[in-house]
């Protein structure tokens, strides 16, 4: 799905960082770390794809890019809490954070993903307004950057990720995006 915020497949990407494979227990980084990780995802994500595409739909961001958003969070919901992640302060396969938001839903709803994906929309579109001059490519990946560091931390395209989850939030979710984009989402 191309349109209002780009083409995924042709966002630019170094994959994720040795700081986020290593946990993942994994001697190499960037795109094939990332696509590795996403894969050990795929099956656990299989239950939520048909919601993770109608919301995608309805708001009109590609349902790949939820998913990669998902991997990266919460790897599809395994290493949640009841739903609790980042020290109790966030929640749902998508980690919406309780100190910014007020978290509807249950944390594997579509209620929830809806909420999450309104998020990235959001971001995606203030980076817009923040960079006119971006390609949407560009736009989408700092819109990813924003929904993991918040916009004012975009700065530059360059330097994306710096500030954000291991200094590649941005980059390991695009590479993860792409590999559900060429598995069905």
């Amino acid at each position: 799905m191309s349109g209002r915020y780009g083409n995924i497949l042709n966002v630019d990407t170094t994959g994720a960082s040795e700081a986020t494979a290593r946990p993942e227990g994994l001697s190499y980084a960037g795109v094939p770390a990332s696509e590795k990780i996403a894969e050990g995802d795929l099956r656990n994500m299989q239950k939520y794809r048909a919601m993770i595409i109608k919301v995608g739909n309805s708001k009109g961001i590609d349902p790949a890019v939820i998913a990669g958003i998902i991997s990266r969070e919460s790897h599809a919901g395994t290493v949640l809490d009841n739903g609790w992640g980042d020290n109790g302060n966030a929640f749902g396969l998508m980690q919406v954070d309780k100190r910014y938001h007020n978290i509807v839903g249950s944390w594997d709803s579509e209620e929830h993903l809806a909420q999450g994906t309104e998020i990235l929309r959001g971001m995606i579109q203030q980076i817009q307004r923040k960079f006119p001059t971006w390609t949407k490519e560009q736009q989408l990946k700092g819109g990813i950057s924003a929904y993991n560091a918040g916009p004012n931390n975009v700065q530059s395209y360059d330097g994306l990720d710096i500030g954000t989850t291991h200094n590649d939030y941005a980059n390991d979710v695009v590479a993860r995006s792409k590999f559900f984009k060429r598995n069905g989402y």
